[in-house]
């Protein structure tokens, strides 16, 4: 049997190509005969530009930049071929650069995605792909667009703080941003989920940028900046931005993107494309794919609903293995989905999938390919 294993990555537990080996490893310990491809994914969230590297090449730039909480850290751009920059703005904002008590979106910035996006065009690219997901972060890209020099300031005229709390003051753009620098024609892409909230419901909905106390931000920020002031103070920003597909993806980064030209694509039919995902599909017999917490988000644009209207396409059985499943089974095979299979439920509980990390996702893989190799 051909197998193809094409997992998103595991929250903060296991990259997606950690998590394939593991499939692969316990797939292979009941089955040693089946024939496995590992084409690891991301939407576009964390792991994005492993996943790119590991599939396209390319060579990594480090960039020094600060993480949400305006502390030092390390991102990349990765730079392929003469023109094409990628840029994974989780490695700025993610909230795995956060722990539990830190994650408060009221004070976090995405001031080091613009440095990276700046990064990019510095080193020569002419068309730069955001990579958007796993956000800690809901200031709207106030961060980013201070980062290329367009700074929010208040009625005063002074530069806002970090955060989305300090967008409630928020009362015009001064300067231009610096990502104009990209060649004319060639427009910045964001790859995300398909069907992100739009700016409209801006911390009301969005899981990523909820504070601990699962209280969201006031929804007044948000639509201060989006609605009124990137539309009448930056040239070319599209009208309809406060409703746009895709405008509240990683806190509103989506929107800030937008702002500035951006073209909006699904991360995982951009990464679909690159990888050749659609090649491995056509020459396997059995697909497997799987992600952290396989919920109702993940069969909106995400990798695992992505991966499964490819095995439906070609009438082929579709698996999901996650830490956690939350999605019923007639919702799941509506989105071409055979099965689910939890690793907490393999485990015991949530607790004990997250503590034994891909030994877990392991174990789980040994036994699904007991129930469908050779099947």
């Amino acid at each position: 049997m051909r197998v193809l294993v094409a997992p998103d990555s595991f929250g903060g537990t296991m990259t997606a190509r950690q998590a394939a080996e593991a499939v692969a490893t316990g797939w292979r310990r009941q089955a040693p005969d089946d024939e496995l491809v590992l084409r690891p994914l991301s939407d576009g969230g964390p792991g994005f530009l492993d996943v790119l590297n590991t599939a396209i090449g390319g060579e990594y730039v480090k960039v020094a930049i600060p993480d949400p909480l305006g502390r030092d850290t390390t991102g990349s751009v990765l730079r392929v071929g003469g023109d094409d920059g990628y840029v994974e703005s989780a490695d700025a904002t993610g909230l795995h650069l956060l722990t539990k008590a830190e994650r408060d979106p009221k004070i976090t910035t995405s001031y080091g995605v613009g440095l990276l996006i700046a990064a990019a065009v510095d080193t020569g690219a002419h068309r730069v792909v955001v990579g958007l997901g796993g956000s800690a972060t809901n200031d709207g890209g106030a961060g980013m667009m201070a980062a290329l020099g367009a700074v929010a300031l208040d009625g005063a005229g002074a530069a806002l703080p970090y955060g989305g709390a300090a967008l409630v003051s928020c009362d015009r753009l001064a300067g231009v941003p610096g990502a104009a620098r990209c060649r004319a024609g060639d427009r910045q892409r964001c790859g995300q989920p398909a069907d992100r909230p739009a700016w409209r419901v801006l911390g009301v909905r969005t899981a990523e940028g909820r504070d601990p106390r699962g209280r969201a931000p006031a929804r007044r920020g948000p639509r201060s900046l989006g609605a009124e002031v990137l539309v009448r103070d930056l040239p070319g920003c599209p009208p309809d931005l406060a409703t746009a597909p895709g405008a509240g993806a990683a806190g509103g980064l989506g929107a800030a993107l937008l702002a500035l030209g951006a073209r909006r694509e699904s991360g995982i039919a951009l990464v679909r494309d690159l990888i050749g995902l659609d090649a491995a599909l056509d020459a396997t017999d059995l697909v497997v794919t799987g992600e952290g917490s396989f919920d109702f988000q993940s069969l909106r644009g995400k990798v695992a609903a992505g991966v499964a209207a490819g095995a439906a396409e070609r009438a082929l059985p579709c698996l999901v293995m996650a830490g956690q499943v939350s999605v019923g089974r007639r919702e799941a095979a509506a989105a071409g989905i055979e099965a689910a299979y939890s690793v907490a439920d393999e485990l015991g509980s949530a607790q004990a999938a997250i503590d034994a990390g891909a030994s877990g996702l392991t174990r789980l893989a040994e036994r699904v390919a007991r129930e469908w190799s050779r099947r």
